[in-house]
């Protein structure tokens, strides 16, 4: 199980880091300038940061999850 949570986790945060990647490089360029927050009587919540932190939340997660695996197959 914990091998399959740090596979899960890895890739899921490499998705998120290539959402983030886009989403700023069409920002960068102009095709898509949303920021959080009310613009024009908009409400948009999400922008390239919020993937980004998502990302770092699975990488972190991870991590955690191979040091946990790792430490129990050392101890049995």
């Amino acid at each position: 199980m914990g091998k399959q949570l740090t596979t899960s986790a890895f890739w899921i945060g490499i998705v998120s880091t290539a959402i983030a990647l886009i989403m700023r490089a069409l920002n960068w360029v102009g095709i898509l300038a949303v920021e959080p927050g009310i613009q024009g009587g908009k409400y948009y919540p999400l922008s390239y940061r919020t993937f980004l932190e998502g990302a770092v939340l699975f990488f972190i997660m991870a991590i955690a999850s191979a040091v946990v695996t790792q430490t129990k197959e050392r101890k049995a």
